[in-house]
């Protein structure tokens, strides 16, 4: 199939833009996922000290679980976001949505950094925090759609794989640079001291960050598609009636991509250190270093497969990908059982898969959608599909190995992501070097 009609603004998209300018929307789209990866990051390590902190002492495990809770609830309250900032992006702008996104996170986990113990105030202090975290949830549930929109539109048609690859990248960058800080905070402080103020660190690292990113967003010019909107009064009123009227079976499709993301992203970069820890019997210290390792491995292949998805395509390589998760998942696995050396070349093996999925999945899901309803199909595609399966994968593969008493459990379930993402890869058609205004863009669909 072709691709749709285009209006002739969209010749203009991203390819008249200096190189300056290029730069500053890739640091724009960028900087609030690292912002929202170096939290996570820092939230998942530091959980056994703040379980400590906010929680009354005496049942540490009750104190974790809690903890934890708190993390699973900010992914619940992300379609949530979704629902506000995908469509306010479609009627105001990728621009003001990425500014008001960054600021929500980045105030909310400041002031996380800065809240009173149970020590001090009681009930109130994981009351607080439960409300901090539902209010970093909200904002993270606008990051995605507004980001991937941003860069999207922004980067040059025939590079646009590789411009919204830094998107990913910049996910990576933060959860190694969380990763980071508490290695240097545990080796650096005491228990004690860890508990009394190191754990505050993170935190308030990520409020200057947070602002740098917010200067950077608000002072960068909004995307050409959009503008071309505004220009011709064809901004939609009801971005999200319009997509679910008009635009289900491209939701469906980008749905399905991100399922194919989302269950290796935390299978490969979250859980496999519990899994070789608890099943696979490594030190912690290997498997931090192995995570470490395969973060460090995308920063490369991320971009180089994104660049690859534009002069090849979008669908050989993320077909590609998915085959080789279907193939590769339940080897890597077996592999990963004969020692050390086998663990780690599994788990290289799929973090490169993951990788070429990474770098190609989130530029054709936005290609795929038109202008007038981009961030809401972008952002309630991705925070549904992580609400569902991303936060929960530790705890089903935790269930089915007790299930069914073999280790070997996540192979087929990483299989069947593949197959979901499969389907939807095989029902879309190439949109390479594509533009991104399509011909129901400057049609009143609303009517």
């Amino acid at each position: 199939m072709t691709a749709p009609d285009a209006a002739p603004a969209s010749d203009l998209a991203g390819e008249g833009a200096d190189p300056a300018t290029l730069r500053r929307s890739v640091a724009a789209g960028a900087v609030g996922v690292f912002v929202h990866w170096f939290d996570w990051a820092a939230y998942a390590y530091l959980a056994s000290t703040i379980a400590s902190v906010f929680f009354p002492a005496g049942d540490s495990t009750a104190g974790l679980l809690a903890v934890f809770g708190v993390f699973a609830v900010s992914f619940g309250i992300r379609p949530v976001g979704a629902l506000i900032f995908g469509p306010l992006g479609d009627r105001i702008g990728r621009k003001r949505t990425l500014s008001v996104v960054i600021f929500v996170m980045s105030g909310a986990t400041l002031v996380i950094g800065l809240l009173p113990g149970y020590s001090t105030i009681g009930i109130a202090a994981p009351v607080l925090l439960v409300l901090l975290r539902l209010l970093q949830g909200l904002a993270a549930g606008g990051e995605f759609g507004s980001a991937a929109s941003f860069l999207a539109e922004y980067a040059p048609r025939r590079r646009r794989g590789f411009g919204v690859s830094w998107m990913e990248v910049g996910s990576l960058l933060g959860f190694l640079a969380g990763s980071f800080v508490f290695l240097l905070l545990s080796v650096g402080l005491t228990h004690e001291q860890l508990a009394s103020w190191g754990w505050r660190v993170p935190f308030l690292i990520a409020a200057p960050l947070g602002i740098i990113g917010f200067v950077i967003r608000s002072k960068i010019e909004d995307t050409p598609e959009y503008r071309a909107l505004e220009a011709t009064d064809n901004v939609p009123r009801s971005p999200v009636r319009e997509l679910f009227r008009h635009n289900k079976k491209q939701l469906l499709q980008a749905a399905g991509l991100m399922t194919m993301m989302h269950v290796p992203f935390y299978a490969v970069l979250t859980y496999l250190v519990t899994y070789e820890t608890d099943y696979l019997g490594h030190s912690s210290g290997s498997a931090a270093a192995l995570s470490t390792v395969i973060s460090l491995v995308g920063l490369f292949l991320v971009p180089f497969f994104g660049r690859l998805s534009d002069r090849v395509g979008r669908r050989p390589v993320l077909i590609g990908a998915g085959a080789a998760l279907f193939v590769l998942a339940t080897p890597a696995y077996l592999l990963m059982r004969t020692g050390l050396v086998g663990t780690w070349i599994g788990s290289l093996v799929l973090g490169a898969i993951l990788a070429a999925i990474l770098g190609t999945y989130a530029v054709w899901s936005a290609e795929i959608f038109p202008t007038r309803t981009r961030q809401s199909g972008l952002s309630i595609a991705y925070n549904l599909t992580a609400a569902l399966f991303a936060g929960t994968v530790p705890y089903v593969m935790t269930v089915l190995i007790s299930a069914t008493g073999t280790t070997l459990v996540p192979g087929p379930y990483l299989m069947v992501a593949a197959v979901v993402g499969l389907v939807a890869a095989f029902s879309m058609r190439e949109t390479a070097g594509t533009p991104l205004l399509h011909k129901e863009d400057l049609e009143n669909t609303e009517a």
